[in-house]
């Protein structure tokens, strides 16, 4: 069995500020490990459930944030970007049974994680009129190749979020945020849910966690900077909506994912 697995850090157990998710920061350095760790318990219950074999996308800031020595034999890791619209879930593909997400967060505009935000700090996502997170786009984006997402950890909010999606996908919450406060479960709690979780997830039917494409999508980009809406609404097929939005709709979301890698 072949298993994708994307990997942030502002839904890892623990981090609440963002000195705590940039490479070279002094606070940086603990959630590298524990992001790390999360990592390596999903690898340990995919493998516990099946899988045989699995790539890594590193999918967060710099996507060098993953300590690399402990990955097992059967593991691929995508390091850095591509540059290609699949962005967080590059390298994905229909020759994958199903996805993995470690360590995601709200959408932009959330107050229940101080980190949440969507792809970028420079604009909020809307999709068919719904704050849209990156899980979200990055399932549609699986979705493209009718890949499954099977598990999900990251924040309480987010984990609510899944479950009116689909309720069939595994979801685990590591956190809940209060302003710029997080109450965090215990990390190595969050390690051996983790790989519970995810070798259960891994014997779930595929057609009970498939999330389906909509019929079309309409994007709204929702800038902090209106001059910016404007600049960026001169994109093939985009619009300016007064008096900070950039409008775009299609029935095909590649061309979601290509707007979103040259637009935030």
């Amino acid at each position: 069995m072949k298993v994708y697995i994307s990997a942030d850090i502002e839904g890892i157990t623990g981090t609440t500020h963002w000195n705590e998710t940039e490479l070279n920061l002094a606070d940086y350095h603990y959630f590298q490990k524990q992001m790390t760790k999360e990592v390596l318990a999903a690898i340990e219950g995919a493998v516990a459930g099946g899988a045989t074999e699995i790539l890594l996308k590193d999918a967060h800031d710099s996507a060098r944030n993953i300590l690399l020595e402990d990955l097992p034999e059967n593991v691929k890791i995508i390091r850095g970007w591509t540059m290609d619209p699949m962005c967080m879930v590059a390298g994905l593909d229909a020759t994958f049974d199903r996805a993995i997400f470690i360590g995601y967060h709200s959408e932009g505009g959330s107050e229940r994680n101080p980190l949440a935000h969507t792809l970028s700090m420079i604009a909020d996502v809307k999709i068919n009129g719904q704050y849209a997170s990156e899980f979200m786009i990055n399932t549609y984006a699986a979705a493209l190749h009718k890949v499954p997402v099977a598990f999900v950890s990251g924040d309480q909010a987010l984990t609510e979020h899944i479950a009116k999606i689909n309720d069939q996908i595994v979801t685990y919450a590591t956190k809940d945020g209060i302003g710029s406060a997080t109450i965090n479960v215990s990390p190595q709690k969050t390690l051996k849910e983790t790989k519970n979780l995810i070798e259960q997830a891994m014997h779930v039917e595929r057609e009970k966690i498939q999330v389906e494409l909509p019929a079309k999508f309409e994007l709204e980009l929702i800038y902090k900077d209106h001059i910016k809406a404007y600049r960026n609404s001169f994109y093939p097929g985009a619009k300016f909506k007064a008096h900070n939005i950039v409008l775009f709709e299609t029935t095909d979301f590649y061309e979601v994912l290509r707007i979103l890698q040259f637009l935030t």
